[in-house]
């Protein structure tokens, strides 16, 4: 895995490659840590078979990395971002992503599930403001009545500020079997809930940077249920 300078340089490239200053991130104290780009995450749990397949996830980017990631795209000059226009710039990001486990860490108990390749990525411009839509699936569908299944998607450096969107930001697909639920902990369960996460992946998640480990206290770890049948 990417480290140091490399790593947010990769970062960088994830979120489309217009931040100039990116790299000198990887020199800032730790305490002097901040967000570069802020994402609303609003995350779809897919359901199949009575397993729990995958995420849908729509990222929605802040206005000002917008409007820097969608410059000269415009090809015909309409002012209207097509899904044809962003379709590279979301190859782009899907490539970039691929460095940080896009993000999206899940386990069961203290073990980690492994994702598949994403798929169905896809760009939208809309209000302003640009929306990364994919979905990653599980390696291997986990049954929906498993305990101690939960994930989080945040960036352990704290480059990108990952927030769940104010309203429904987690929801369950079709399919999903009766009694099912998700719920975001609290803040302080969280961090330790992430720390054991950090500890699921081999310490992978805060490893190589000044900074890194800085976005597990804004990280909100969502938990999956299921009633017994």
């Amino acid at each position: 895995m990417a480290t140091g300078r490399t790593m947010i340089r990769a970062a960088r490239s994830a979120v489309a490659a217009t931040l100039a200053t990116a790299a000198l991130a990887s020199m800032t104290p730790p305490a002097a840590a901040h967000p570069h780009v802020w994402v609303n995450v609003e995350t779809t749990v897919i359901y199949d078979a009575g397993k729990v397949a995958g995420f849908k996830h729509r990222w929605t980017f802040d206005d000002m990395y917008t409007a820097m990631a969608v410059q000269g795209l415009d090809k015909n000059g309409d002012n209207v971002y097509s899904r044809e226009e962003l379709a590279e710039l979301a190859q782009v990001n899907i490539d970039g992503l691929k460095d940080f486990d896009f993000f999206t860490y899940a386990r069961i108990k203290e073990t980690a599930v492994k994702l598949a390749p994403p798929k169905d990525y896809w760009l939208e411009h809309k209000d302003g403001v640009l929306s990364l839509n994919f979905t990653l699936p599980i390696a291997e569908p986990v049954p929906a009545e498993t305990e101690g299944f939960e994930f989080a998607v945040y960036d352990q450096t704290f480059f990108i500020a990952f927030d769940l969107a104010k309203e429904n930001p987690v929801r369950l697909s079709e399919g999903a079997p009766a009694g099912c639920s998700a719920t975001v902990g609290n803040a302080d369960k969280d961090l330790a809930d992430l720390q054991r996460l950090n500890d699921a992946f081999g310490g992978q998640m805060t490893a190589g940077n000044a900074n890194e480990g800085a976005g597990l206290g804004y990280a909100a770890t969502v938990h999956l249920s299921c009633a017994k049948t």
